[in-house]
């Protein structure tokens, strides 16, 4: 889409993708989580899009975040299938689009291509750790490929999403720089700090100077740290800030369950500190999602 520009306005992104899978009984549980359903069941996938964008999502977030040749290929999926299948998130998510009966009142509706960090990949919750074990240019060099698919699948907006340490981070916004896509670039954090423990307002810096970087933020991580994200992010730049957190819940590895209370957290509070794309991940469902645009809507009136 010509044009595109989230930097204008306030946006509501779609939540937990893998989450609303699970809970229409697919089983995710495999290396592939939801890239499985796009080899073997595209419109399960196609149907999550169009529940999240009917409760008000502005913005589908595609299913390719845990999408990489390597991974892929140690599991028998040779490279020209894995790109069919990161060019077919896009167009899933872009028909769950195309097809809705109803237009939004409030503008268009766009499709953000994912692209999750090294870690995801691995299928171990790695990207938590803050370590790759990659340098900054393998890091670059293992995302090039994967990247410029999805830049050439013609996505509105390229999601750098979960990303847990400067090097990864200015790996990609080197990749990113002259794609001709607009983009943003999320972190996820613990402690107030990225995962490796660098600083956030660091990462959000790498952003200035790259005219395709729309938007810096947090996604994946409680939503306690959204509230000093945006007080960070707001100090070194000002592209628009995204924000979508977990529910608030945290996984019990023992006990192999979500522990705590959920909820989409303080989301008038959010928009108030500078937040203007504010949607969910993990355990976020549609009808948390329509819960966010009620409230982003409140915000929006005089």
């Amino acid at each position: 889409m010509d044009g595109v520009d989230v930097r204008r306005g306030v946006w509501t992104l779609d939540g937990g993708l893998g989450t609303l899978l699970e809970a229409r009984g697919h089983d995710l549980s495999d290396v592939l989580w939801s890239a499985r359903l796009l080899l073997e069941e595209p419109r399960a996938i196609l149907n999550a899009h169009r529940e999240f964008f009917a409760a008000g999502a502005q913005i589908a977030i595609t299913s390719s975040y845990q999408v990489g040749f390597d991974a892929f290929e140690r599991i028998g999926i040779a490279p020209p299938e894995t790109e069919r299948l990161l060019r077919s998130s896009v167009d899933v998510a872009r028909t769950a689009r195309d097809t809705r009966s109803e237009s939004d009142p409030d503008g268009p509706l766009l499709v953000a291509a994912s692209v999750g960090p090294y870690g995801a990949t691995l299928g171990d919750g790695s990207e938590y750790e803050g370590a790759s074990g990659l340098s900054r240019t393998e890091l670059r060099q293992w995302h090039e490929r994967r990247l410029a698919v999805l830049v050439d699948a013609a996505p509105d907006l390229l999601a750098l999403e979960t990303i847990p340490t400067l090097d990864e981070a200015m790996a990609l916004a080197d990749l990113v720089r002259g794609s001709g896509v607009p983009a943003w670039l999320s972190f996820t954090v613990e402690g107030g700090r990225l995962r490796s423990g660098e600083p956030m307002a660091e990462g959000f810096r790498l952003v200035e100077g790259i005219d395709e970087f729309q938007a810096v933020g947090v996604n994946c991580s409680h939503p306690d740290e959204v509230l000093p994200a945006i007080a960070a992010a707001r100090s070194v730049t000002d592209k628009a800030v995204v924000v979508y957190p977990n529910s608030g819940e945290r996984w019990d590895a023992d006990a192999r369950c979500w522990r705590g209370a959920a909820g989409v957290g303080e989301v008038e509070a959010w928009l108030e500190a500078g937040a203007t794309i504010v949607g969910g991940c993990c355990r976020i469902m549609p009808d948390d999602i329509a819960d966010i645009r009620a409230r982003v809507g409140r915000e929006r009136r005089p």
